[in-house]
């Protein structure tokens, strides 16, 4: 034991001031190295290195559970509980109004020549795709289980030929699904699409229906069964509010909800929201509000604005700023102001796309909450809702402008943890580094001190060891 000590000893009293030097110089540089890699990712794609390669490596071996994927979100009827617990926590969601690719995202690559959606965005939807169209029986059905490997691939055309591959071999709503989103290249097309793949899906899902009840195998093929009737049926309705068949599309959802009341990771409602305000009818609107608008559910941007637009409706047509400031905010107005400045709370980009200050883009299949990317989607399906409503816009105007312009910077980038870990260690470590330079003596007699100091309770430690074991006992395991 005393040898170790001695040992000990006899090292730290060897290092001289120049191996300081260089310890915390290499240090300091290694970690601002770390910081500038750090900051320049950060900057880049908004998120942490080390944060995201521990979340993605170390919590799956820690036996942790990513919920902030939206892939995660998917469940059967069964699993509602667990299911909105999962959603509740997600940041980036699927769109609820994405546009079809083949159909509508293709004609912008028509005329430019560009692709309208980011290779970021296509491998989130590529891995919902698996999520929800696939299942582990899927090599049981040869056309499945081409469909599986068409889910993954990144090529539209190889997509769209497995596609065809699949209905060679035999019915496959799957395919008929991918076929209505790539490569119809009008709404009716994808339509005629949804309803060969509607006939196909309810014949997959009676059946496992009957089923489920059977083993993990059943289950599993009865929900993705249930997620492919959901999506086709959706999709049904969407092509209906396209083409202009608006109460079609309110009663083909207000169906699917009541058949699917749990699946609320689909946010169907706010596909109905969108089709009853086209309608105006705003009784409705604030119905659904009213069911969906809790503080038990996650929110969203249409949800929101909606409520405002709702509110302000009602002053609107007659609200002056000039009136308002000499007379003071009535009870309906106040109303309809603090509904405003709650949705721009809940997403601040909203107002300059609604306000028309900046030019809208094609919305991404997916969003990210209280996001730029959400205010896109939500401006570019809802902005004519707000037009139809005389005077809305203008106290949106006045609302967001006098009392929400300068301090509404939420939800604001704050810096991730490693970056702020790295740029304080880099700082400490250089100034370490340049106190040695400057007083190596001096900051020796601390190291050695802090050394000392950090190794005196393994000392006392192991002194406690030795004086409880025999001393025959501790030398052989000083010998191993």
């Amino acid at each position: 034991m005393f040898g170790t000590e001695s040992s000990l000893s006899m090292f730290l009293n060897t290092l001289t001031p120049k191996f300081y030097v260089a310890l915390t110089g290499t240090s300091s540089l290694i970690s601002g190295l770390i910081l500038i890699f750090e900051w320049w990712y950060f900057r880049k794609y908004g998120t942490s290195f080390i944060e995201q390669v521990s979340v993605s490596h170390l919590r799956p071996l820690l036996g942790g559970v990513d919920t902030s994927s939206p892939s995660n979100t998917s469940a059967s009827n069964g699993d509602a509980d667990s299911s909105r617990q999962s959603v509740s926590e997600c940041k980036v969601w699927r769109n609820p109004l994405n546009l079809f690719r083949g159909a509508e995202y293709n004609r912008y690559t028509w005329v430019t020549g560009r692709e309208p959606l980011t290779y970021y965005d296509m491998n989130l939807s590529a891995q919902d795709h698996q999520t929800f169209f696939t299942c582990d029986s899927d090599h049981l059905r040869p056309a499945d289980a081409i469909m599986q490997k068409a889910w993954r691939e990144r090529n539209p055309q190889a997509r769209i030929t497995a596609a065809h591959e699949a209905l060679d071999l035999e019915e496959c709503a799957t395919a008929y699904v991918l076929l209505a989103e790539e490569e119809a290249t009008t709404i009716v097309e994808a339509e005629k699409l949804f309803k060969q793949a509607l006939k196909v899906g309810e014949i997959c899902y009676r059946r496992s229906q009957q089923l489920q009840h059977h083993g993990a195998q059943y289950e599993a093929q009865h929900r993705r069964d249930t997620n492919v009737l959901v999506y086709i049926k959706r999709r049904l309705a969407m092509c209906s509010r396209k083409l202009g068949r608006t109460r079609e599309a309110v009663k083909m959802m207000r169906d699917l909800m009541k058949e699917f009341p749990l699946l609320s990771m689909f946010n169907i409602h706010e596909n109905l929201l969108e089709s009853l305000l086209e309608l105006q009818n705003y009784a409705d609107v604030q119905a659904v509000l009213a069911k969906y608008d809790d503080i038990s559910l996650p929110k969203s941007a249409t949800i929101c604005y909606t409520a405002a637009l709702l509110k302000a409706r009602a002053v609107s047509d007659k609200f002056s700023p000039e009136a308002a400031s000499r007379r003071g905010l009535s009870t309906a107005e106040m109303n309809a102001v603090e509904a405003i400045h709650r949705a721009v709370e809940f997403n601040p980009h909203v107002p300059k796309y609604l306000l028309e200050m900046k030019s809208l883009i094609l919305p991404p299949e997916h969003i990210l909450k209280r996001g730029d990317s959400e205010a896109i989607a939500y401006t570019f399906f809802h902005l004519q809702h707000w037009k139809r409503v005389e005077g809305a816009l203008n106290l949106l105007h006045c609302t967001w402008e006098g009392m929400f312009h300068e301090v509404s910077v939420y939800p604001k980038k704050e810096l991730p943890f490693f970056i702020l870990f790295t740029a304080g260690l880099c700082s400490f470590t250089a100034m370490l580094a340049l106190l040695t330079h400057q007083f190596p003596e001096l900051m020796g007699v601390f190291a050695k001190a802090f050394l000392s100091t950090l190794f005196a309770p393994l000392n006392f430690i192991m002194e406690k060891v030795e004086s409880i074991l025999p001393s025959s006992l501790w030398h052989q395991l000083t010998r191993i």
